[in-house]
């Protein structure tokens, strides 16, 4: 995303693709009070057509936003050592950030009861 208005466009995009990829509808989406998706008529509108919940957060306190930041950071953190370890031009870092995110969703963890992220989108381990 360049700008954020592309937001709602984008929002949009994602849940068409879940429905359409995966056979799963959206039922509620989170987000900071970010004006874009809380007073757009054109997202509350598509909201509601798609009967999806849309929760934001409580003004001035980033606490609850900890979880995401961490993984962010997390994957920040883990893409840039790649990125250096690997003596790649910084051209290349967003292959990086995919690279690292692809065992990540094959691990498993204790937040999933020890299955795999990509086994609850696809219903199936992965090989």
């Amino acid at each position: 995303m360049v700008t954020k208005d592309e937001a709602i466009f984008l929002l949009k995009s994602f849940v068409v693709m879940a429905k359409t990829q995966f056979g799963a509808t959206i039922k509620v989406t989170r987000s900071d009070n970010a004006l874009e998706l809380s007073k757009s008529y054109e997202i509350l509108e598509f909201f509601a057509n798609s009967r999806t919940i849309h929760h934001t957060s409580y003004v001035q306190t980033p606490q609850q936003n900890g979880v995401v930041e961490r993984k962010h950071k997390h994957l920040l953190e883990v893409s840039r050592a790649l990125l250096f370890q690997s003596l790649l031009p910084t051209q290349y870092w967003g292959e990086c950030v995919l690279t690292v995110i692809y065992p990540i969703n094959r691990m498993p963890t204790k937040l999933l009861k020890g299955k795999t992220p990509y086994e609850l989108l696809h219903g199936s381990m992965p090989s």
